[in-house]
């Protein structure tokens, strides 16, 4: 037996939150009838369909650390972008990403189609820090270091605590362990800085290293296990 949300995530359709989602709305059939019960068991000689196509889980499952070029998008859809993430895979399965970066930013992100590792990266008791190098537009002032590390009000939301390193004149290393929108750009605004890039180079223990921009690689076996392990 297999629960239907995971079910469903295991067949590449969507992250097992998002699941959830098409299970409420109605849009998941079990033997011809539709289930939007979250509780519901999956057995074996089951037919599941989603939007009227039957749907299995997958066997292969694939785990990719992609460098992220500025000016792509990440998600799924074009309806909106012109260039997308998933353009730089050359998988033909349903994939989706682990830590989104905005369009004006670089760097790792986590590309699967495994939801439950998906969903043990964004659990809020999963505390995994994010690390960023991050360019501004003048010189970093030596007391916003402390400022950033106690946390700051980014309109509404004050963030947990940062760790910051003083690279150069223009130059920090942050990390954050929260991905609000457009979260470190906001962070600094606050303090009067612009960001000129931002480039993201590890999330927990799995690290962007000499990977090339626009280039992906697959995880390697600890970095899979310590994602499962969340």
């Amino acid at each position: 037996m297999m629960r239907i949300n995971k079910y469903i995530s295991r067949s590449g359709i969507a992250s097992r939150r998002n699941a959830e989602k098409l299970i409420i709305d109605g849009l998941v059939k079990v033997n011809g009838n539709i289930v939007t019960d979250l509780s519901f068991q999956i057995n074996e000689g089951d037919v599941v369909e989603y939007n009227n196509k039957i749907i299995e889980p997958i066997e292969e499952m694939y785990y990719f650390a992609l460098n992220k070029p500025v000016d792509y998008a990440s998600t799924n859809s074009k309806k909106f972008d012109d260039h997308i993430i998933f353009d730089l895979i050359d998988i033909k399965t349903k994939l989706f990403s682990i830590g989104r970066l905005d369009k004006d930013s670089r760097g790792l992100i986590i590309i699967t189609n495994d939801g439950d590792i998906y969903n043990k990266v964004i659990h809020p008791r999963s505390i995994v820090f994010k690390k960023y190098i991050v360019k501004v537009d003048k010189f970093f002032v030596k007391n916003h270091k402390q400022i950033l590390e106690n946390g700051i009000d980014i309109g509404g939301y004050i963030t947990s605590p940062a760790k910051i390193k003083i690279l150069d004149d223009k130059t920090i290393q942050i990390e954050i362990s929260e991905g609000k929108n457009r979260q470190i750009r906001r962070m600094l605004a606050i303090l009067g800085y612009k960001v000129l890039d931002l480039n993201r180079i590890s999330i927990g223990e799995v690290k962007l290293s000499n990977l090339e921009i626009g280039k992906y690689r697959s995880l390697t076996t600890k970095e899979i296990n310590y994602l499962r392990n969340l």
